[in-house]
């Protein structure tokens, strides 16, 4: 390492194998109760807790620190209203033409249809785009590094804030997702990811009795 370079000391707190081990299964103990929500309350939340749920995401590691990434917060309602009828439009028309028989079964759990009404009762959206490159000042494209890597990090840090601060989303991804990016004129190097409506539970709401995968179905040991 060379002793020109701008490095500060690492604040980092050691701890025992035992005090580790416990916050290790407290967390994922917290973590298991996080679900995904369909029905949202839209009861209002204040600016400050959204903006610290990216303050999150953004400390998400990246490619050589790039940080290729950017979060639409959305609140209007009429912004939210057009997101949800440009989405409907595509989802009747993959229910009805595109999505084969084994997919229609895959996700029938879900209770899920075209209609997608968290994106306007939500009191927040938050739309994910991924930069998939950057642009210096003579207009010229430079390349970004593991942009699809450095967004997926930063989301899943993302849920974690959602989840830790008592709110709940849903992870959605209408297809073609594309339309996002002209809806909120969003620049030519950027590519929307994920639209994630947050908010609290309604009152009434129920989630798909479902199990996840033991260790030993998501873990191979060599």
């Amino acid at each position: 390492m060379e002793d020109n370079l701008p490095f500060i000391e690492l604040n980092f707190e050691k701890r025992c194998c035992e005090e580790m081990t416990e916050r290790s299964k407290e967390f994922y103990d917290f973590m298991n109760k996080r679900r995904t929500v369909r029905e949202i309350s839209s009861e209002e939340l204040p600016d400050e807790l959204i903006h610290n749920l990216i303050l999150t995401a953004g400390t998400a590691p990246s490619g050589a620190n790039i940080q290729p990434w950017k979060f639409c917060l959305i609140k209007d309602p009429e912004v939210k209203e057009k997101i949800r009828n440009e989405a409907e439009k595509l989802e009747e028309r993959s229910y009805r033409e595109l999505y084969s028989q084994r997919k229609k079964e895959d996700i029938a759990f879900t209770g899920t249809d075209w209609q997608k009404s968290f994106l306007t009762e939500a009191p927040a959206l938050i739309v994910a785009f991924k930069e998939k490159y950057r642009i210096d000042e003579e207009g010229k494209h430079i390349p970004n590094y593991y942009p699809n890597e450095s967004i997926g990090l930063a989301l899943g840090m993302l849920f974690s804030a959602i989840h830790n601060a008592g709110l709940v989303t849903i992870p959605y991804t209408p297809h073609p997702i594309n339309f996002l990016k002209k809806l909120l004129d969003r620049p030519d190097n950027e590519a929307a990811v994920m639209v994630l409506p947050i908010g609290y539970p309604k009152e009434s709401a129920k989630v798909p009795d479902k199990k996840r995968k033991s260790l030993d179905e998501i873990m191979d040991v060599y």
